[in-house]
């Protein structure tokens, strides 16, 4: 965290909860800005967006007025669990024929042909 998102935090921050990854979210005591209420989070740890989970990110975006309840955080039984972006980490997905997955994959089949200039 910034040194002045910590000091503004400390004098204007009301802390309105927490998520599951630990990350603080909190809703400015001061004037409004442009007719809003300011909300922000501080990240426990990197701050990385795709930790916010969706009903924390519904509030942070003023598309609901206040956070979600648990019972609306619980997932439904077609839901996966959320979980942050794994893009350039070694849980990241490599589809076949990915160079970090051998670099081979089954030929393509049907009627591909590919292009050859002449």
């Amino acid at each position: 965290m910034h040194f002045g998102t910590f000091l503004y935090t400390m004098f204007k921050g009301q802390l309105v909860g927490t998520d599951e990854f630990s990350n603080r979210y909190y809703r400015g005591t001061g004037k409004p800005l442009q007719g809003r209420e300011r909300r922000w989070v501080v990240f426990k740890g990197k701050a990385e967006a795709s930790t916010i989970p969706s009903e924390w990110h519904a509030w942070l975006h003023h598309t609901a007025e206040a956070p979600l309840t648990e019972d609306a955080a619980l997932a439904r039984p077609w839901q996966k669990e959320h979980e942050p972006n794994q893009t350039g980490t070694v849980t990241a997905h490599f589809p076949r024929g990915y160079d970090l997955r051998g670099g081979h994959r089954a030929p393509a089949t049907g009627d591909y042909e590919p292009w050859k200039p002449e």
